[in-house]
């Protein structure tokens, strides 16, 4: 049985993000992009993925790159960017303009989109928290994009947050490792497959 039914021929995503994306510190299988493709063909769909994670890219950084990453082939897209603004204390307002350009060059592309979201912490105090937090529910909404809270969601739902750092994490304590992966693509797999599914329907 296919779980992407209508997907018979290959689905194109460019996933645009940052170190998260790209697969920061693991051996070339073990990222997230390889990972997430194995997961899906396991689960009947036939997809390309577009590994368009760059280490430290912020989401002034992927606005910058969204016009050439959407090459003609490219049928949706996912996008994973707002971990850097949080380290670099960017204000909330530049994160929501680049992340509402990066969805209109989609929209004018009227490609399907898979919008992923960051938690922010409560060091920068609540004002720039709640401003942070409301960005992608609030973009998804406006531009009808498919939304998961949290690219860390599965990592952050463990209650032992230092368990949780041996297990799957690597050193740094940032950056998951391949079992830390393999858990947030069983958490986002599921809306990849309806992204595909959003694909086939256009």
């Amino acid at each position: 049985m296919s779980a992407a039914p209508g997907t018979a021929q290959t689905v194109t995503i460019a996933a645009l993000g940052d170190s998260l994306t790209q697969g920061y510190g693991l051996p070339q299988g073990d990222g997230f992009v390889p990972q997430l493709e194995a997961w899906i063909e396991a689960e009947g769909g036939d997809v390309t993925i577009v590994n368009a994670g760059v280490s430290g890219d912020t989401t002034a950084g992927g606005l910058a790159r969204v016009d050439w990453t959407l090459t003609p082939e490219v049928d949706a897209m996912i996008v994973a960017l707002g971990g850097n603004d949080l380290l670099r204390g960017i204000d909330p307002a530049a994160s929501r303009a680049n992340l509402d350009g990066i969805l209109q060059k989609a929209q004018e592309r009227d490609l399907p989109v898979l919008l992923v979201g960051m938690i922010a912490p409560g060091n920068y105090g609540p004002e720039f928290k709640a401003g942070f937090d409301a960005i992608y529910p609030d973009l998804a909404q406006t531009y009808g994009t498919l939304y998961a809270p949290s690219f860390l969601a599965a990592l952050e739902a463990f209650e032992d947050r230092q368990a949780t750092v041996r297990t799957y994490l690597q050193p740094d304590g940032i950056h998951p490792n391949a079992q830390g992966v393999q858990l947030i693509v069983e958490d986002l797999g599921p809306k990849v497959l309806e992204l595909m599914r959003r694909v086939a329907r256009e």
